[in-house]
Parts: C-alpha cells; sequence; structure tokens
C-alpha cells in the first residue's frame, strides 16, 4: 500500500491482536496500558503524558476544541485536515477564525504571528503534515512565533502523517497537544489516536466548561494515572501498539527518520526525472507522502488497476485535486527497496 494510510502492518503486529482478551480493569491489561503510554513518550519526545483514545485522529482534533477553548480558536489551514479541523471547531461553537494559505504554500511563521497580533486566541491549531498535498508546515518555527507573540496561546498540532516518520520534538519546541492516528507512519491498524499533551494544557483543560464526556482530558488524566481509560479501550489494538512500538524504538527514532527521508527523495527524484511537478515547494516537502502534480495527464484509475494487479496501489489526489495530482505515500514499514519496485511498474505503465 503506497497510500497515505491505512498502511501496510507487520505480521507480527498483526497477530497481536489475536491474544486471549483481558478485562480492561485487569492488573495484567493495566501493566499493559501503562508500559505502551511509556514508550509511545519517546516517539513523541516527550516527558509529559500520551493519551491512548479508541478513535480516530480527528477524534482528539474535538479533543483539543473542547478541553483547551471556552470560545477563542485559531485555525491554521492550508489543506483539506487544517481545513477540517475549522470545521470541527466551528461545529463545536467555537468562535473559530480561519489562518488560509494556498494549498501549495506553507504556514508561515510571519502569517501567524500577524494574525495573532491583531487578536488573542486561546488556542492556535495546526497541520504539521498535509496528507492532502504532501506539504509539511515549518511547526518549530510556528511554535516560536507563536511564543513571542502570544505566549499564553496553547499550540495545537496535527501530526497525523508525520509521527515516527520524521522529526517532531514535542517538549523542545514547546507543543501543547501533537495528536496522531495508528494508521499511518505508526503502521498500526486505525482504530487509535494518541496525543502527547502538556502540563500547562493539562491546567487549562480544568477551567474549560463543556468538554463533553468521552474525549474530557481531565477525566482521561484520572485513568491513566490510577487504571487506564474512563470507557472500555482498543485493547487488541494496544496490544498491537505495544508490539510496534518495540519494533519502532529497536529500529531507532532517528534510524527510522533517515529511512522515511530516503524513500522521500527517491519519490521526488524519480517524479522530477518523468515530468511530473511536485505539488509542494522545495524545502516543505513531506517524508511521509509525496503528492506529484499530473503533469502528462495521465489516468490514475488507469495506473491503479495496472499497481493492483501487481498488488499495490496509490491514491489519486484529494478533494479538488483528483486527477489534478496523485499521491505516492511511503511510510510505515516500507522501504526503499519497496519504492523501486513501485517505480519500476509505473515506468512500465508510462511505457
Amino acid at each position: 500500500l503506497f497510500i497515505p494510510g491505512p498502511v501496510d502492518v507487520d505480521p507480527e503486529v498483526l497477530g497481536a491482536q489475536t491474544q486471549a482478551m483481558l478485562p480492561h480493569r485487569s492488573a495484567e491489561f493495566e501493566e499493559i496500558f501503562h508500559r505502551t503510554e511509556h514508550k509511545a513518550r519517546q516517539v513523541f519526545d516527550t516527558q509529559n503524558r500520551v493519551f491512548i483514545t479508541a478513535s480516530s485522529g480527528t477524534g482528539l482534533q474535538e479533543a483539543a476544541v473542547r478541553n483547551f477553548a471556552n470560545a477563542r480558536v485559531l485555525n491554521c489551514a492550508n489543506g483539506a485536515f487544517g481545513n477540517r479541523w475549522h470545521d470541527v471547531a466551528k461545529s463545536n461553537g467555537k468562535q473559530a477564525d480561519k489562518l488560509e494559505a494556498p494549498w501549495e504554500e506553507p504556514i508561515t511563521p510571519d502569517l501567524v504571528a500577524e494574525a495573532l497580533e491583531d487578536k488573542e486566541y486561546e488556542i492556535l491549531t495546526v497541520v504539521h503534515n498535509e496528507t492532502s498535498t504532501g506539504l509539511q508546515n515549518p511547526v518549530d518555527e510556528i511554535a516560536e512565533a507563536v511564543r513571542a507573540v502570544s505566549p499564553e496561546t496553547l499550540i495545537c498540532v496535527d501530526a497525523v502523517s508525520s509521527l515516527s516518520g520524521t522529526k517532531i520534538e514535542t517538549d523542545a519546541w514547546g507543543l501543547d497537544f501533537v495528536l496522531t492516528s495508528s494508521q499511518k507512519a505508526l503502521a498500526i491498524p486505525p482504530g487509535l489516536g494518541l496525543a502527547a499533551t502538556s502540563d500547562r494544557a493539562l491546567a487549562r483543560a480544568q477551567n474549560v466548561e463543556n468538554r463533553g464526556w468521552y474525549f474530557d482530558l481531565v477525566r482521561m488524566e484520572k485513568h491513566r494515572t490510577t487504571n487506564s481509560t474512563p470507557a472500555t479501550p482498543a485493547t487488541s489494538l494496544i496490544n498491537a501498539l505495544d508490539i510496534q512500538l518495540d519494533r519502532i524504538l529497536e529500529e531507532g527514532i532517528e534510524a527510522r527518520f533517515v529511512r522515511h527521508t530516503a524513500m522521500a527523495a527517491r519519490v521526488q527524484e524519480w517524479a522530477l526525472e518523468r515530468g511530473f511537478g511536485l505539488f509542494a515547494p522545495q524545502g516543505f516537502r513531506s517524508k511521509t507522502v509525496t503528492t506529484l502534480v499530473n503533469s502528462r495527464e495521465i489516468n490514475i484509475a488507469d495506473l491503479n488497476a495496472f499497481l493492483m494487479a501487481r498488488d499495490m496501489r496509490l491514491s489519486n489526489g484529494y478533494g479538488a485535486l483528483k486527477n489534478k495530482t496523485f499521491r505516492i505515500a511511503h511510510m510505515g514499514e516500507l522501504t526503499l527497496d519497496d519504492v523501486e519496485i513501485l517505480l519500476e511498474a509505473i515506468d512500465e505503465f508510462l511505457g
């Protein structure tokens, strides 16, 4: 699967889901849960807590706006998932403003600083790696700008398609809430959301009304420090996460970043050599998914049919970019050798 999620899952990780059921309030399961949460902190590069929920990443987008803002939210958007976070904020009744940039351009620190000078916001949301466009926003620089102009504003980051595929220094960059999903670079089946959460963010949540119940982080924290989760956790997926985090840490976080960077560089080099454009500008290209401009006007459906006959698949463009672009994901368990096999097959299709 060369699509931006769900991705291929290692057989050992898949097999972990077949372990016998345990009571989710048992000491045996709580041991698994707590050791998994501690390992997750290493992947998030944080000394703080990581919440593990039975949800998609979008559920944690909702958790951010419900827990950290009584009213005022600034949503940075230069792609489909930045727009989604804005929609989530509005649907939860927040006074949400959208800071937009064209989809082919990054959110810059200057844009953020200017927006924060004009108005006070309780939280700022930004997508680190826009899955829809293959563009990686400079979250470290954005966070620095937020701290300089509006230090009380919490910094919330969607790292759904980047965490464990490229460097994110949650604590060092001063990020308050970093969320991800299991089915992208972490290479686990869909169904888990994970979020590193700072102490000051959790303190803010205690003073926010109408946090809801399911995604109430204050409630989650009470259970995290005593048993596991307020509601029944996805125990089989947590077994898979437990095994996969061992595999990730055995590979080495930095080595994992190097592997993803090499795959991205190869796909992008190949694309330019074959006359395809790259949607994201130089310096802001994703390490986990490349969006190619369909400069040669190939039929993406025909290409995918050709690839699927060879047990491979890639993704068409997202939304309005369908057929105008297509996406090659290179994340999770994939290797440079896998990428070469895909590119050789596409060359065969191109003739």
